[in-house]
Protein backbone atom coordinates (compact mmCIF):
# COMPACT_ATOMS: atom_id res chain seq x y z
CA UNK A 1 0.00 0.00 0.00
CA UNK A 2 1.58 3.21 -0.84
CA UNK A 3 -0.32 5.51 1.28
CA UNK A 4 -3.77 5.12 3.76
CA UNK A 5 -5.85 8.19 5.02
CA UNK A 6 -8.36 7.23 7.71
CA UNK A 7 -10.47 9.50 9.55
CA UNK A 8 -8.89 12.53 8.17
CA UNK A 9 -10.69 16.20 9.44
CA UNK A 10 -8.97 19.14 8.12
CA UNK A 11 -10.23 22.37 9.95
CA UNK A 12 -8.76 26.25 9.25
CA UNK A 13 -9.68 29.04 11.75
CA UNK A 14 -11.29 32.22 10.36
CA UNK A 15 -10.91 34.48 12.80
CA UNK A 16 -12.45 32.63 15.59
CA UNK A 17 -14.82 30.25 13.87
CA UNK A 18 -13.88 26.97 12.86
CA UNK A 19 -13.96 26.00 9.35
CA UNK A 20 -14.28 22.73 8.01
CA UNK A 21 -12.88 21.83 4.94
CA UNK A 22 -12.07 17.71 5.02
CA UNK A 23 -14.89 15.62 7.07
CA UNK A 24 -13.34 12.13 7.57
CA UNK A 25 -11.91 11.48 4.79
CA UNK A 26 -10.70 7.77 4.15
CA UNK A 27 -8.70 6.56 1.36
CA UNK A 28 -6.14 3.66 0.00
CA UNK A 29 -3.74 3.57 -2.89
CA UNK A 30 -2.16 0.57 -3.66
CA UNK A 31 1.04 0.43 -5.37
CA UNK A 32 0.72 0.79 -9.35
CA UNK A 33 -3.03 2.30 -9.20
CA UNK A 34 -3.98 4.96 -11.45
CA UNK A 35 -6.65 7.37 -9.49
CA UNK A 36 -8.51 10.49 -10.14
CA UNK A 37 -10.13 12.83 -7.06
CA UNK A 38 -12.55 14.90 -9.45
CA UNK A 39 -14.47 17.98 -7.15
CA UNK A 40 -16.08 21.25 -8.47
CA UNK A 41 -14.34 24.50 -7.14
CA UNK A 42 -14.02 25.10 -3.44
CA UNK A 43 -15.02 20.98 -2.74
CA UNK A 44 -11.44 20.26 -0.79
CA UNK A 45 -9.55 18.96 -3.52
CA UNK A 46 -6.52 21.16 -3.06
CA UNK A 47 -6.38 20.87 0.86
CA UNK A 48 -6.86 16.85 0.09
CA UNK A 49 -3.78 17.24 -2.77
CA UNK A 50 -1.38 18.96 0.01
CA UNK A 51 -2.37 16.63 2.72
CA UNK A 52 -1.43 13.53 0.46
CA UNK A 53 1.62 15.80 -0.80
CA UNK A 54 2.84 16.32 2.76
CA UNK A 55 2.58 20.09 2.24
CA UNK A 56 0.39 20.20 5.44
CA UNK A 57 -0.74 18.26 8.51
CA UNK A 58 -4.40 17.15 8.99
CA UNK A 59 -6.30 18.61 11.99
CA UNK A 60 -7.36 14.61 13.04
CA UNK A 61 -6.88 11.16 11.34
CA UNK A 62 -3.69 9.31 10.41
CA UNK A 63 -1.79 9.25 6.89
CA UNK A 64 0.37 6.39 6.61
CA UNK A 65 2.55 6.73 3.44
CA UNK A 66 4.40 3.80 2.44
CA UNK A 67 3.69 2.26 5.72
CA UNK A 68 5.12 5.33 7.79
CA UNK A 69 2.87 7.64 9.96
CA UNK A 70 3.43 11.30 8.36
CA UNK A 71 0.28 12.38 10.56
CA UNK A 72 2.12 14.91 12.86
CA UNK A 73 5.45 15.21 10.62
CA UNK A 74 7.26 18.45 11.14
CA UNK A 75 8.59 20.70 8.55
CA UNK A 76 11.98 19.69 7.86
CA UNK A 77 10.67 15.33 8.11
CA UNK A 78 8.21 16.40 5.48
CA UNK A 79 10.37 18.39 3.33
CA UNK A 80 13.06 15.31 3.38
CA UNK A 81 9.53 13.01 2.40
CA UNK A 82 8.75 15.14 -0.42
CA UNK A 83 12.00 14.82 -1.79
CA UNK A 84 12.44 11.50 -1.50
CA UNK A 85 9.25 10.02 -2.42
CA UNK A 86 6.78 12.13 -3.75
CA UNK A 87 7.08 13.94 -7.61
CA UNK A 88 4.70 16.80 -7.94
CA UNK A 89 3.11 18.30 -11.41
CA UNK A 90 1.37 21.25 -9.96
CA UNK A 91 -0.91 23.38 -12.33
CA UNK A 92 1.25 25.76 -13.00
CA UNK A 93 4.44 25.03 -14.41
CA UNK A 94 6.76 26.74 -11.77
CA UNK A 95 9.40 26.42 -13.51
CA UNK A 96 12.22 28.89 -13.13
CA UNK A 97 12.41 31.26 -16.02
CA UNK A 98 16.13 32.05 -16.07
CA UNK A 99 16.84 27.97 -16.12
CA UNK A 100 17.17 25.48 -18.98
CA UNK A 101 14.51 22.75 -19.00
CA UNK A 102 17.91 20.53 -18.24
CA UNK A 103 18.50 22.59 -15.12
CA UNK A 104 14.61 23.01 -14.27
CA UNK A 105 14.34 19.09 -14.34
CA UNK A 106 17.64 18.48 -12.23
CA UNK A 107 16.88 20.32 -9.17
CA UNK A 108 14.98 17.93 -7.17
CA UNK A 109 18.30 16.02 -7.29
CA UNK A 110 20.49 19.31 -6.31
CA UNK A 111 18.27 19.58 -3.22
CA UNK A 112 18.71 15.89 -3.00
CA UNK A 113 22.41 15.73 -2.64
CA UNK A 114 23.31 13.87 -6.14
CA UNK A 115 26.66 15.23 -7.76
CA UNK A 116 26.25 17.34 -10.91
CA UNK A 117 27.23 14.89 -13.58
CA UNK A 118 24.36 12.50 -12.13
CA UNK A 119 21.71 15.06 -12.10
CA UNK A 120 22.43 16.27 -16.03
CA UNK A 121 22.43 12.45 -16.79
CA UNK A 122 19.17 11.70 -15.14
CA UNK A 123 17.70 15.02 -16.41
CA UNK A 124 18.35 14.49 -19.54
CA UNK A 125 16.99 10.95 -19.20
CA UNK A 126 13.70 12.09 -18.19
CA UNK A 127 13.42 14.99 -20.38
CA UNK A 128 13.80 12.13 -23.39
CA UNK A 129 11.10 10.26 -21.60
CA UNK A 130 8.73 12.53 -21.80
CA UNK A 131 9.70 13.23 -25.69
CA UNK A 132 11.89 16.54 -24.83
CA UNK A 133 15.20 14.92 -25.85
CA UNK A 134 16.12 17.80 -28.18
CA UNK A 135 14.89 20.98 -26.25
CA UNK A 136 17.40 20.82 -23.11
CA UNK A 137 18.82 24.30 -23.54
CA UNK A 138 15.39 25.59 -23.91
CA UNK A 139 14.09 28.31 -21.21
CA UNK A 140 10.21 27.91 -20.05
CA UNK A 141 9.78 31.32 -22.69
CA UNK A 142 10.96 29.43 -25.97
CA UNK A 143 8.70 26.08 -24.99
CA UNK A 144 5.02 25.81 -25.51
CA UNK A 145 2.39 25.60 -22.64
CA UNK A 146 2.51 21.44 -23.77
CA UNK A 147 5.97 21.46 -23.29
CA UNK A 148 6.15 23.78 -19.80
CA UNK A 149 4.29 21.25 -18.84
CA UNK A 150 6.23 17.63 -20.46
CA UNK A 151 9.47 19.72 -18.15
CA UNK A 152 7.30 19.77 -15.36
CA UNK A 153 6.34 16.16 -15.10
CA UNK A 154 9.96 14.98 -16.01
CA UNK A 155 10.74 16.97 -12.80
CA UNK A 156 8.22 15.41 -10.99
CA UNK A 157 9.52 11.72 -12.16
CA UNK A 158 13.82 13.03 -12.17
CA UNK A 159 13.80 11.29 -8.75
CA UNK A 160 12.19 7.85 -9.12
CA UNK A 161 9.21 8.58 -7.18
CA UNK A 162 7.45 6.34 -5.06
CA UNK A 163 3.71 8.58 -5.38
CA UNK A 164 3.48 11.09 -8.73
CA UNK A 165 0.75 13.93 -7.67
CA UNK A 166 -0.81 15.95 -10.46
CA UNK A 167 -2.97 18.99 -9.87
CA UNK A 168 -5.02 19.80 -12.69
CA UNK A 169 -2.39 18.45 -15.14
CA UNK A 170 -4.36 19.74 -18.27
CA UNK A 171 -4.97 22.69 -17.12
CA UNK A 172 -4.45 25.57 -19.95
CA UNK A 173 -3.75 23.73 -22.50
CA UNK A 174 -4.93 23.13 -25.76
CA UNK A 175 -7.21 19.51 -26.31
CA UNK A 176 -4.02 18.40 -28.37
CA UNK A 177 -1.48 19.10 -25.96
CA UNK A 178 -3.91 18.00 -23.06
CA UNK A 179 -4.06 14.56 -24.94
CA UNK A 180 0.04 14.16 -25.52
CA UNK A 181 0.19 14.96 -21.10
CA UNK A 182 -2.65 12.16 -20.47
CA UNK A 183 -0.79 9.81 -22.55
CA UNK A 184 2.34 10.55 -21.30
CA UNK A 185 0.86 9.76 -17.70
CA UNK A 186 -0.86 6.80 -18.87
CA UNK A 187 2.52 5.56 -20.31
CA UNK A 188 4.05 6.04 -16.82
CA UNK A 189 1.20 4.25 -15.27
CA UNK A 190 1.67 1.15 -17.01
CA UNK A 191 5.51 1.45 -16.31
CA UNK A 192 4.76 1.33 -12.90
CA UNK A 193 4.18 4.66 -11.22
CA UNK A 194 1.40 5.55 -8.71
CA UNK A 195 -0.52 8.64 -10.09
CA UNK A 196 -3.29 10.43 -7.84
CA UNK A 197 -4.65 13.25 -9.72
CA UNK A 198 -7.14 16.34 -8.96
CA UNK A 199 -9.22 17.60 -11.99
CA UNK A 200 -12.34 19.16 -11.83
CA UNK A 201 -12.80 17.94 -15.40
CA UNK A 202 -14.39 14.70 -16.25
CA UNK A 203 -13.48 13.61 -19.23
CA UNK A 204 -10.01 14.00 -18.17
CA UNK A 205 -10.66 11.71 -14.10
CA UNK A 206 -11.76 9.25 -16.46
CA UNK A 207 -8.69 8.13 -17.42
CA UNK A 208 -7.77 6.85 -14.12
CA UNK A 209 -8.48 3.33 -13.55
CA UNK A 210 -9.93 4.49 -10.17
CA UNK A 211 -12.40 7.43 -9.82
CA UNK A 212 -13.15 9.40 -6.51
CA UNK A 213 -15.62 12.42 -6.04
CA UNK A 214 -15.13 15.13 -3.39
CA UNK A 215 -17.94 17.40 -2.60
CA UNK A 216 -18.53 19.75 0.42
CA UNK A 217 -15.12 18.34 2.20
CA UNK A 218 -16.74 15.06 1.60
CA UNK A 219 -15.00 11.81 -0.51
CA UNK A 220 -16.60 9.27 -2.32
CA UNK A 221 -15.18 6.23 -3.57
CA UNK A 222 -15.66 4.27 -7.14
CA UNK A 223 -14.66 0.70 -7.36
CA UNK A 224 -13.86 1.69 -10.99
CA UNK A 225 -14.47 4.63 -13.39
CA UNK A 226 -18.05 6.83 -13.04
CA UNK A 227 -19.92 4.68 -10.38
CA UNK A 228 -19.66 6.12 -7.08
CA UNK A 229 -20.73 4.99 -3.62
CA UNK A 230 -20.55 6.17 -0.10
Amino acid sequence: MILELEGIYKDYMQGKMVVPVLKDIHLSVEEGEYVAIMGPSGSGKTTLMNLIGCLDVPTRGTYRLLGKDVSRAGEAQMAQIRNRWIGFVFQQFNLLPKLTALDNVALPLLYGGVGRGERRERAKAALEKVGLGDRLDFRPNQLSGGQCRRVAIARAIVGNPKLLLADEPTGALDSKSGEQVMDLFRQLNQEGSTIVMITHEREIAEHAGTLYHIRDGVLQGSAGKGGAHE
